[in-house]
């Protein structure tokens, strides 16, 4: 034989040598399908992750959109509150004053004046959602009233209010001042 005829395989040589090469590519196939196939699944887990986190982040973003429209509506509701505090105390003399002007009949005249403008002071207050608390002949609420002290009243049932020292004051659904009341304890026993 020469080296050519070496070289070359047989005939029955050569399907021996076919199959084998096939098995052997078949076996890489069936190896790389599933190679793809596990990267197929961890790129599906990987989406299902990321769509997960996605979905979190935006209900996130919606609940800080929320919270910060909410705190955004409570400052706009209250800005107010430090100016009014600071006026209740006026207001309370502005009344005193009042009351006792109209004791004098000499300060009538100026007394309806006065009047007029603590009138239009209640109304400014109220229109940016100021209400007084007077709860004269109500039940003592301690949320609500500051009570001073207890009196005796034939007139006033025992744990409702006999008197108003000085009226509170409520800024929408918060407490600027507790009115400052006298309970009635009852009836005297002596």
């Amino acid at each position: 034989m020469t080296e050519h005829e070496d070289a070359q395989p047989t005939e029955a040589q050569m399907p021996t040598e076919t199959a084998a090469t096939e098995e052997q590519g078949a076996d890489s196939n069936s190896g790389s399908e599933i190679n793809l196939l596990e990267e197929l699944a961890s790129a599906q887990a990987q989406a299902a992750k990321n769509h997960d986190l996605m979905l979190r982040a935006v209900a996130d973003l919606e609940n800080y959109r929320k919270r910060a429209q909410r705190e955004k509506d409570s400052l706009k509701e209250f800005a107010t509150e430090g100016i009014l505090q600071d006026l209740l105390p006026v207001l309370d003399n502005l009344k005193m004053g009042l009351k006792a002007a109209q004791e004098h009949a000499s300060a009538k005249d100026i007394s309806k004046g006065f009047e007029m403008v603590y009138e239009q002071i209640l109304q400014v207050f109220e229109k940016h959602g100021v209400k007084e608390i007077n709860p004269n002949n109500e039940s003592f609420d301690p949320n609500l009233h500051d009570c001073v002290s207890q009196m005796p009243s034939a007139e006033v049932e025992e744990g409702k209010v006999a008197e108003v020292i000085r009226s509170g004051y409520q800024l929408h659904s918060r407490l600027l001042r507790p009115a400052t009341v006298v309970v009635s304890s009852g009836t005297s026993n002596s």
